[in-house]
């Protein structure tokens, strides 16, 4: 699995990094930030679970979404 482009790892952390954001969002706590992203992802799955069940295949004309990134 690769991460999307713009989360790529960068030599220099910008300020307004995203990484930066979270890390500071939990007062610089690694741990706190990796088990608050976890949940948001487990979340976001369940949502995403969810949608896959409700959704008719006509209106997406076969299309699912995958819970698993490439």
């Amino acid at each position: 699995m690769r991460p999307l482009p713009e989360y790529e790892a960068q030599t220099e952390p910008k300020e307004d990094d995203a990484v930066c954001a979270a890390l500071a969002w939990h007062d610089g706590d690694a741990r706190a930030t990796i088990a608050t992203l976890l949940a948001d992802c487990a979340h976001l799955r369940r949502q995403l679970e969810l949608t896959r069940s409700a959704m008719g295949r006509g209106f997406v004309r076969g299309w699912e979404p995958m819970q698993q990134r490439d």
